[in-house]
């Protein structure tokens, strides 16, 4: 055998014996960190008969401040906290109406912002701030037991 197809053969052996240790390092870390959390609520996005489907708990939803989705029953989801009703949510089509890039919530200016081209949207998806000039659409949310509930049709 020689040199050269002898290193190419070690080469590749120090590869394979490296990929198990890669694959576990790109999988989620699902051991938790306090003996005291509780295992996360199963969300069902499947509309009910009633038409709402669970787009997350309302523990992520305190957590995050907000809870979106790009593929919610086939629309982009946002949903916050009512800011004049804390037990209530706000649910609107995160589709930004200027040129469809995905708004987000800033709690700091309780606004909805297009990272894209700046247009900033009221909790009610009225336009505040241009160039967008259509509002966001609205969906009817709630919240039910630990989930909280949009439904999109």
């Amino acid at each position: 055998m020689k040199r050269r197809d002898f290193m190419n053969w070690i080469g590749l052996g120090a590869l394979a014996t490296s990929l198990p240790v890669a694959i576990a390092a790109c999988q989620p870390d699902n051991t938790a960190t306090d003996s005291a959390d509780e295992p996360a609520a199963e969300v069902d996005a499947t509309p009910r008969e009633d038409g709402f489907g669970a787009i997350g708990t309302v523990a992520e939803l305190d957590e995050a401040g907000s809870l979106a989705s790009k593929s919610f029953q086939g629309q982009q989801v946002i949903v916050i906290r009512d800011p004049a009703d804390a037990a209530g949510v706000i649910a609107l089509n995160s589709f930004c109406t200027h040129q469809g890039c995905t708004v987000a919530w800033e709690s700091d200016s309780a606004a909805f912002a297009c990272p894209c081209h700046g247009s900033k949207f009221a909790t009610d998806g009225a336009v505040t701030e241009g160039p967008a000039t259509d509002p966001l659409g609205a969906f009817e949310a709630k919240i039910e037991d630990d989930q909280v509930l949009v439904k999109v049709g």
